[in-house]
């Protein structure tokens, strides 16, 4: 169990949680953006998928990685702020390099570079939470970074269709060619990423490890071993949790990989490189700004309605429900506006995605593996990646008609069958009270 901790002010938390901002900001540019970019280098639709799978197998290497040493880390800087920083810089300099790609495969090397850098600094800021909030703040904690990244995701999202239509850089500049909005969007993200998490850093302190809550030391084990045996002894809510976020990431990768070519050909009859293909991809970055911007709000909502007494289990099915409906709606509308009442729905969903699981979660792990194990969740969140990064380039080209459209339907599919396979896990998880990493529930 963790050891007690003074609560801390909503400055406070909202200063610890600032980071997240630029990080979403980072990544929100990159999930709006990237199957864009690719068509623009010359990508087909079945060829999207495969190139997003360096993503998904960077966080699978990553972040477990990330977590395990962060444990076991104190510097001057403290314990999850070097990871904090070092990702900041790196991914800093991801952005600024990749609209300037010459190349598919320039663009999917820096993709890899990019969320590997994303995961060093995003995977510590799940442990933060449990680090310096006591078990009553943490869902608090929790939704404060949904917060944070609803808010940067709208911004990010919507920052080329702005650019644009404020005529600051309109169009491609030649055949081919990533817009003039792409690039200068990729430039503030950058800014703003380093600038958000060195906000953090500078504000936020740390405490010394508590020695007698320290990850357990097995000598003669190598620390590839280490790891495999905490993989095989996680908190029984882990293993229950596998499923509900296997289901539920995978249908958000069918949203990001196929939503804005979606969107493009279908709403606006555009083909790559078209006026037509553009404004498809500028409208579907206002519709990823508002399924964020859904969401900025509705975390609010979350922490009202959990103080009230409502299950966290209720809440996250419903949003997964609400999820499922929004995207299986895409399929219905045909005209631009009406994308955004299933973005509506999608954002209610992210929501609860990004706070519920983390909920459900936190309480069950060992203080003293609390990086390592939020890094081993992240397994459950892209292994579904790497599987639709495999399986949807070859299933849409030869069951879907080429329709990315539909591909975005399967995502809708696959949400309900995760709010389904939510009634799986305990209702009441029990603490651990040793680092053994064994639920009582």
């Amino acid at each position: 169990m963790s050891t007690s901790r003074a609560p801390l002010t909503l400055p406070a938390i909202w200063n610890m949680s600032f980071g997240f901002l630029g990080i979403q900001f980072g990544w929100g540019l990159q999930m709006a953006n990237m199957s864009a970019i690719y068509q623009y280098l010359g990508a087909s639709e079945s060829d999207i998928p495969i190139l997003w799978l360096a993503a998904p197998v960077t966080g699978l290497i990553v972040q477990p990685i990330i977590g395990y040493y962060s444990d076991r880390t104190w510097t001057r800087l403290g314990r999850r702020r070097p990871y904090f920083l070092g990702g900041a810089v790196l991914a800093s300099c991801a952005l600024v390099a990749m609209p300037n790609s010459s190349s598919l495969w320039m663009a999917a090397g820096l993709l890899w570079v990019l969320d590997a850098s994303v995961n060093i600094s995003m995977e510590p800021f799940r442990a933060f939470v449990g680090d310096l909030l006591p078990s009553e703040q943490r869902q608090l904690g929790f939704s404060m970074q949904s917060f944070m990244i609803g808010l940067g995701a709208v911004l990010s999202s919507a920052l080329p269709w702005l650019i644009t239509h404020f005529g600051v850089a309109i169009g491609a500049a030649g055949t081919g060619a990533i817009p003039q909005s792409v690039h200068l969007s990729f430039y503030v993200g950058a800014a703003v990423f380093l600038s958000c998490v060195v906000y953090t850093i500078v504000t936020t302190g740390e405490h010394p490890p508590d020695p007698s809550t320290a990850a357990p030391a097995h000598p003669g084990r190598s620390t590839a071993s280490e790891i495999l045996h905490e993989i095989l002894e996680m908190p029984h809510v882990m293993r229950r949790l596998a499923f509900v976020q296997f289901f539920t990431w995978f249908g958000l990768f069918c949203m990001w990989i196929y939503f804005a070519p979606a969107v493009a050909h279908s709403i606006y009859g555009g083909v790559p490189g078209s006026a037509a293909y553009q404004r498809g991809v500028e409208w579907s970055g206002v519709c990823f700004a508002t399924y964020n911007g859904t969401a900025f709000a509705v975390a609010f909502g979350l922490v009202a309605l959990a103080r009230r007494g409502i299950p966290t289990r209720t809440l996250y099915r419903f949003g997964l429900v609400c999820a499922g409906a929004g995207l299986l709606a895409v399929g219905l509308w045909r005209q631009p506006e009406y994308l955004l009442i299933s973005m509506v729905c999608v954002g209610i969903g992210w929501a609860t995605i990004l706070a519920m699981p983390y909920a459900l979660l936190a309480d069950s792990i060992p203080a003293a593996r609390m990086g390592f194990y939020m890094g081993v969740f992240n397994f459950f969140i892209v292994l579904p990646q790497i599987l639709a990064a495999s399986v949807l380039g070859p299933i849409v080209q030869h069951f879907l008609g080429g329709r990315a459209l539909s591909a975005v339907m399967v995502g809708g599919v696959s949400f309900f069958v995760a709010a389904a396979a939510l009634s799986w896990v305990p209702r009441s998880p029990a603490p651990p009270n040793s680092g053994d990493g064994r639920s009582l529930a």
